[in-house]
């Protein structure tokens, strides 16, 4: 209790150093951008240091269970690391228990929520918790990824200095998806990656300069100090690739096929078995029960198929050296599509970037595979297996520019880049016309939540268009002079009138752009035109009893200021 109360003076009296620190800098009389500059460059770091060092977590863990345990103190009881994965779900079932609404705030749907609806705050427990729990499930040997953590703990380290240095609410949500984009980076050594998965995932397409400029300092210095502590390699190590000719590509886009409905289906039966999880009458037993018997079953499958365990990148590289048979790579994938939802929906933590890379490797291998043996061909399989990677990753996950860029920043090879972006784009187009929406709208939404550009809808849904109108717009009839019509433009302030018929239907606009032609040759045409002449045709109105959210649709399809309103 007493390390508590002086971890809580201690943070106290960092917070007030830090506001001091941010008035000494605005008494400098810097320029905002370089503001920006030194808490991005600072945020990266931070969260660099904090990518590494749940990375180091992860491996220490799953050193001392396989690596110690399992193979000096089993030895010949081999068979008894099956027990590892279930240790690792019934110490998170324990940790869900004493904390649970601290455990449901999780992954990256809680950063996306804490970025638009809470000012950028993340409380600092609900970091610590989500640095724990992943690690525990992945380094036991949960076969999941450490995206959705490590966008959290992100997230959470960017929150915090934010508060230490009293930085204001939208300050915070910008620097969270810096921190969050700058962790991604870290991890995967992918700092364009990072940056474009804050830009497409956490902001949800929202594109600001600043914001930019915050994401690419901070992925670039959480990506530096990775490459200081882990090493520069690129992740997926390969001896040569070729991608074949111009003629192959429609090879690639039959993959690409496949990986879209491979990603739909395994976002179906994710909902599925989230469904049942939560409907049937096994959500009567109790949770430890539950993750203890589905770490158990990763722990069986494991111990004869070891690729199983953790992120699987060892797997991955085993097929890009094809040193796989087809069977085992089939039962690889199956396996994986069938925990990876068990795992999660069941309460365990992780991500599912790491085994969308998984099954998509799966996926190009086994295509590149059956059409060597089965057509003939002599196809170059890493380059289907990297392939198969994004189109997949980008399918899940609603990513593709994200996904694309990933791939190619952990092999660091361009010369199969048209065949990549040919298979992403082709899986990504599926799932969405499928589902209409990414994954983590889909999950939001199902919290009652709807989100666009970083920003609630809900709340402009019960705003009627009659409550938020102005009503000093001038409307002018069809047949009203040359002279006149300029009188009127000058008087009003606003400069755009609506020209409407004899039964006061609105008919058409007339703004300043209509009329700077006619004004240079005013005399000649002062008697000759009239409001008709000149008004743009076709105006797109909205009715009173509309909702905000339906004309900030329309706003963004049509590209116009304003709209006119007419009754219900």
């Amino acid at each position: 209790m007493e390390r508590i109360k002086k971890l809580k003076k201690y943070m106290r009296l960092m917070h007030r150093k830090g506001v001091r620190l941010q008035r000494k800098l605005a008494e400098l009389g810097l320029p905002d951008y370089s503001i920006v500059t030194i808490f991005s460059v600072a945020i990266g770091i931070a969260t660099g240091l904090a990518a590494v060092l749940f990375h180091d977590t992860v491996h220490l863990i799953r050193h001392f269970l396989f690596d110690d345990i399992g193979n000096h103190f089993f030895g010949k009881w081999s068979w008894l690391i099956i027990v590892f994965p279930a240790a690792g779900m019934l110490l998170q079932s324990l940790m869900i228990q004493f904390a649970p609404e601290v455990a449901g705030r999780r992954g990256v749907l809680e950063v996306i929520k804490a970025v638009a609806l809470r000012g950028g705050h993340i409380p600092f427990r609900t970091t610590l918790f989500h640095f724990l729990a992943p690690a525990i499930n992945i380094g036991s040997g949960g076969t999941v990824g450490p995206e959705g953590p490590i966008a959290q703990l992100g997230g959470g380290v960017a929150s915090k200095l934010g508060a230490v240095f009293g930085l204001s609410d939208s300050r915070r949500r910008m620097f969270m998806a810096a921190g969050s984009g700058a962790a991604i980076a870290a991890v995967f050594n992918t700092p364009l990656g990072g940056v474009f998965f804050a830009l497409e995932v956490i902001l949800l397409n929202d594109f600001h300069a600043p914001t930019f400029s915050a994401l690419i300092l901070a992925s670039v210095s959480a990506s530096a100090v990775s490459h200081m502590f882990l090493g520069d390699q690129p992740a997926f190590v390969f001896t040569q690739l070729h991608s074949g000719t111009v003629s192959h590509y429609y090879l690639y886009a039959i993959l690409g096929l496949s990986a879209g409905l491979v990603s739909l289906y395994y976002l179906r039966y994710t909902d599925q078995v989230s469904r049942i999880l939560r409907l049937s009458a096994i959500s009567k037993t109790p949770r430890w029960l539950r993750m203890t018997t589905v770490g158990l079953l990763v722990g069986i499958c494991g111990y004869y198929y070891p690729l199983i365990f953790g992120v699987g990148y060892d797997a991955i590289n085993a097929m890009l050296a094809d040193a796989l048979s087809w069977k085992t790579v089939f039962v690889l994938l199956l396996m994986k599509f069938v925990l990876v939802p068990m795992v999660l929906g069941d309460g365990g933590f992780g991500g599912i970037f790491a085994p969308s890379l998984f099954m998509g490797g799966c996926l190009g291998f086994l295509f590149a595979t059956s059409l060597n043996v089965l057509g003939g061909m002599s196809l170059d399989i890493t380059a289907f297996v990297l392939v198969g990677m994004g189109a997949v990753l980008g399918g899940i996950n609603s990513i593709p520019i994200s996904a694309i860029l990933i791939i190619f920043e952990m092999t660091r090879e361009y010369s199969f880049m048209l065949p990549l972006m040919l298979g992403v784009v082709i899986s990504t187009t599926i799932v969405r016309l499928a589902l209409r929406d990414s994954i983590y709208n889909r999950k939001l939404e199902q919290q009652g939540y709807r989100l666009s550009s970083g920003r609630d809808t809900n709340i402009l849904r019960r705003l009627l268009v009659r409550d938020n109108m102005r009503n000093d717009v001038m409307l002018i009839e069809e047949n009203l002079s040359l002279p006149e019509l300029v009188e009127r433009m000058l008087e009003n302030p606003h400069h755009t009138f609506y020209t409407v018929n004899s039964n006061k239907q609105i008919t058409g606009m007339i703004s300043e752009s209509e009329l700077r032609p006619i004004i240079t040759d005013y005399e000649t045409l002062r008697s000759l035109v009239v409001a008709h002449d000149v008004t743009r045709p076709g105006v797109i109105t909205v009715r009173d009893d509309d909702n905000l959210q339906n004309v900030m649709q329309m706003f963004a399809k049509n590209n116009v200021d304003e709209f006119p309103v007419i009754s219900a």
